[in-house]
């Protein structure tokens, strides 16, 4: 007869069966331990990455931090950087549940490598336009200094804006102190956009004004300046914006016209040659070529101007080297050659077989002035027709001021006048390990003139950005070797005489260290 057992009884045995099935829903780990099989998982939600919170809200935009450049022997071994602007949840995805923030979520996370730029950049970099407003600065106070930067940070020059930004960023860090705040403002590259942006910078308080980068940008804003008193130091190499408390950063191309001239008079060149575009840059350059010149007692002998939106350069090189005449000369000087049957006309018939043209040309130096890729094909057709770089000196301007330019045989030897590269170097190193890549040439004006401003910010009276001050005899040190502005607003440069080789370029005159002598 079965025996049926009591709950009391039953209670043990149940308690084995669940154990046991309990056990056969798992399996030994690789360390020993129990884990759980793996089995499918159903659910009402979809298991797909969703949309991240920042998604769902407007983007918070602030300056980029510089991030060190991998060294070259770890390059694949990483994965590659994203930048500030990559997606890595994919847009359109559903969101995950919200998770209650965890204590002190939220808050600022500080970089622990990289200094902050939070106190000094209260504007953030990224393309912002501006409205216009009315340009009354408010009151000054004497804790914080305020320096607008107005910078194509966004259309076609971009690029350019923001390396100009980041080696302002350099100069800050290496000059500033707590008090002053850089506010970085995008004009979009254009005169109107730089107006409105001139207008935001007066209106939160700017003491000075560094940029912008045009020369039409420049006349923009200048009459909103005056009228709030703010000096501006600007980029533009364009002699006609300075003035009235508006100054210029750029290269003249005037100046480095004279010094590379008076150093070629020095050497005993007295006629000089010109090749230039047709456009107000040619026309600077001619008129500076001339100009000193005749003052130092030497004679522009040729010039020829050509259509820089040209793709060939052949009739005005040909025109230039005087290449039919000189080829009919020596065509005509065979033909007398041959009539003559004795040992010296044959022995000269001899030498002219390998010449191209007879005769001199009027000028000993030829100044070239043009850069990139229109300079390479100008300097290509010299030699074609004549014009012999081993008799006639090559200058250029500070458009040759770009490595490998020696590179193209008719301008190697060739001499112009440009920034000692000693004095930049430390500033380039500095740039490339930062951002990871080369500054444009560029760069530099706006590390001085940051670096400037700063230094006329820490003023034991207070911030002192007076025209008197700006214009120092003395001077300024920049990476860029020594500048001060003139009561016309535009920058005079110590510049030093380089000298072309195939691979890059040599000092063989230097820069002056002080404008106590007379220079350029």
């Amino acid at each position: 007869m079965t025996r049926i057992l009591s709950t009391r009884e039953w209670m043990p045995v149940l308690a084995i069966i669940i154990l046991i099935g309990i056990a056969g829903c798992q399996q030994i780990g690789p360390d020993g331990g129990l884990q759980a099989q793996s089995r499918p998982v159903t659910s009402n939600t979809q298991g797909t990455l969703g949309t991240p919170p920042s998604h769902q809200r407007p983007p918070v935009t602030g300056p980029q931090t510089s991030r060190a450049p991998v060294p070259p022997g770890q390059a694949g071994a990483s994965q590659p950087a994203l930048s500030p602007d990559a997606q890595i949840f994919q847009p359109g995805a559903t969101p995950l549940p919200a998770l209650a923030p965890a204590q002190g979520a939220g808050q600022p996370v500080p970089k622990p490598d990289l200094p902050s730029l939070a106190h000094l950049l209260n504007r953030a970099p990224e393309a912002v336009t501006a409205q216009p407003r009315p340009v009354v600065p408010p009151p000054a106070t004497t804790d914080t200094v305020r320096v607008g930067m107005l910078l194509p940070l966004s259309g076609r020059n971009a690029n350019i804006g923001k390396a100009l930004l980041n080696a302002a960023q350099l100069a800050v860090f290496d000059f500033a102190d707590r008090r002053m705040e850089l506010l970085p403002i995008d004009t979009g590259g254009t005169p109107a956009g730089a107006q409105a942006a001139a207008a935001t910078a007066i209106g939160d308080g700017a003491q000075i004004i560094l940029g912008p980068l045009l020369a039409g940008s420049v006349r923009a804003i200048a009459p909103a300046a005056r009228a709030a008193h703010v000096p501006v130091i600007a980029f533009s190499s364009d002699r006609r914006v300075g003035g009235g408390g508006v100054y210029t950063m750029g290269f003249l191309p005037e100046d480095q016209v004279r010094r590379v001239v008076s150093y070629a008079i020095q050497r005993g060149i007295t006629r000089f040659g010109a090749l230039a575009p047709d456009n107000a840059y040619g026309a600077t350059v001619f008129e500076a070529l001339r100009d000193v010149a005749r003052s130092l007692g030497a004679e522009v002998v040729e010039a020829r101007f050509y259509n820089p939106a040209a793709q060939d350069f052949t009739d005005v090189v040909r025109v230039l080297g005087d290449y039919d005449n000189r080829r009919e000369a020596l065509l005509e000087q065979r033909k007398e050659l041959e009539k003559i049957d004795d040992e010296v006309s044959r022995q000269a018939l001899k030498r002219l077989e390998n010449l191209q043209t007879i005769g001199d040309l009027p000028f000993e130096a030829l100044l070239i002035a043009d850069g990139g890729k229109r300079l390479q094909s100008v300097a290509a057709l010299l030699p074609f027709y004549d014009i012999d770089p081993s008799k006639v000196r090559m200058l250029g301007t500070g458009q040759w001021d770009v490595p490998g330019l020696g590179s193209e045989p008719a301008l190697a030897g060739g001499w112009y006048a440009a920034p000692d590269p000693g004095a930049r170097q430390g500033f380039l190193s500095q740039y490339r390990d930062t951002y990871g890549s080369a500054p444009p040439r560029l760069a530099t004006l706006a590390y001085d003139a940051t670096a400037l401003a700063a230094v006329l910010a820490r003023a034991e009276g207070g911030p002192d950005f007076s025209d008197a001050t700006l214009t120092t005899i003395s001077g300024f040190d920049g990476r860029d070797g020594i500048f001060r502005f003139l009561s016309s607003g535009v920058a005079e440069r110590g510049l030093a005489v380089m000298q072309l080789r195939q691979r890059d370029a040599r000092v063989i005159q230097k820069a002056p260290a002080t404008f106590q002598a007379a220079i350029n």
